[in-house]
């Protein structure tokens, strides 16, 4: 059973790993300024993903215990530096290097990350694990929602999701 988490911990670190080198590419690809933030914010917090996860595999490696999630959060802060690698999605990323492209695989990448943090928080049978796995699932479905929100900002208006074309409370009128 150890050797299983371990081994989804593991998995979860290169995947995040592989959000972070995307999400960095992807705010140095994009021209424009909202669009360069939205992913440099999403690439910090999949550092954060990162760091926990790295302590809390070393933790349950050394120790066989789960770290409470601030305390795997503040431990993870001396992590390793990472380096970019290209992977899938940053090679679709440069055969298109579109706002909307990188929108569109980085809510694809969310989709899938959403999918494996329930299934494992659906497994989990330690407190800690759950809080820790809950967290990042709740971070990783707000991931999914600003992405979906921005595409659909930019599919309807050519604008990212910050600058409204639109009075809401005039539309209720």
């Amino acid at each position: 059973m150890k050797e299983k988490v371990l081994e989804d911990i593991k998995t979860a670190v290169r995947t995040e790993i592989e959000g972070y080198n995307f999400y960095i590419t992807a705010s140095n690809i994009i021209k424009d300024d909202h669009g360069k933030s939205v992913f440099r914010h999403l690439a910090k917090e999949e550092l954060e993903h990162i760091n926990t996860l790295t302590a809390i595999s070393r933790s349950l490696e050394s120790s066989g215990e789960w770290l409470a999630y601030q305390n795997a959060l503040d431990f993870g802060r001396s992590s390793a530096p990472i380096f970019l690698e290209e992977n899938e999605l940053i090679k679709r990323l440069k055969q298109n290097p579109s706002q909307l492209n990188a929108v569109t695989i980085a809510a694809e990448a969310e989709e899938k990350a959403v999918d494996f943090y329930s299934g494992l928080l659906k497994t989990a049978n330690v407190p800690d694990e759950k809080v820790v796995l809950g967290k990042i699932l709740d971070m990783e479905k707000n991931h999914l929602k600003l992405l979906r929100w921005e595409r659909e900002s930019i599919i309807q208006t050519g604008f990212w999701a910050d600058f409204m074309e639109f009075n809401i409370e005039k539309e209720l009128e």
